[in-house]
């Protein structure tokens, strides 16, 4: 057999290799991705007021221009979640859901809510300044941060143990292996960010004290009682 022919052949088997793992690799996506982002599982685990680890330090820019810092929020009770701005998909919703709790906690005065943009480039703080008079956000009480794309991905990943994945970095991470707490594709013109849907319950010594879809009803109602459960000082 010539040279050519063997390299032919080897082209070939390595192709049929390479797909042979994409091929398993999805299939374990998928598994994975219908236990914990398809809503068909009891994702209770993640709530309940355990203790899940501790937000690490961090300093982002407000859409006011002010900095917030993980300690400028130590002694309050805090819901965080990751959105960004042109986001037709769930972040519209995570939202909306986000404005219910404000309208639904109001009475709860430590509480705050801190919402993460995961584009950052576009997110300038006009633009959340915008986006956030959409949702009739009390600036006292309704924190919309950017800042450094590394500091968010690092804060999302290290510190919340939330997905986020950058369009550009798709090709370059085989991201469907990871852990994913929840699964979502989105995007405007192409530009897909991968990012969960989850609201994080943190508790006044910046303890993270619960995971919930951001998406589902019952889950965020369960996040108002665990919530006010904190406000009594219990568990």
């Amino acid at each position: 057999m010539n040279d050519g022919k063997v390299k032919t052949r080897l082209i070939l088997l390595g192709a049929l290799a390479a797909g042979l793992a994409v091929t398993a690799a999805l299939t374990l996506w998928m598994a994975q991705s219908s236990r914990v982002g398809g809503g068909s599982v009891d994702e209770r685990p993640l709530e309940g007021l355990q203790v899940f680890g501790t937000v690490p330090s961090f300093s982002l820019i407000e859409r006011s221009g002010q900095r917030v810092t993980r300690e400028g929020l130590m002694g309050k009770i805090w819901i965080a979640n990751f959105i960004y701005t042109n986001c037709p998909d769930t972040c519209p919703l995570q939202t909306a859901n986000m404005a219910q709790l404000q309208r639904d906690l109001e009475d709860v005065k430590d509480l705050r809510l801190v919402s993460i943009t995961v584009d950052p480039e576009h997110d300038t703080p006009l633009v959340l300044r915008e986006y956030a008079n959409r949702y009739g956000a009390d600036p006292n009480r309704w924190r919309f941060l950017t800042g450094e794309k590394e500091a968010i991905y690092r804060l999302a990943h290290e510190g919340f143990r939330l997905s986020v994945v950058d369009p550009e970095e798709r090709n370059t991470r085989i991201w469907f292996l990871e852990p994913q707490p929840v699964f979502a594709h989105h995007g405007e013109g192409g530009k897909e960010f991968i990012h969960s849907s989850r609201f994080v319950l943190v508790d006044r010594q910046a303890r993270i004290r619960g995971y919930y879809q951001g998406t589902d009803e019952e889950a965020l109602q369960r996040l108002r009682k665990d919530v006010r459960t904190l406000v009594r000082g219990k568990r």
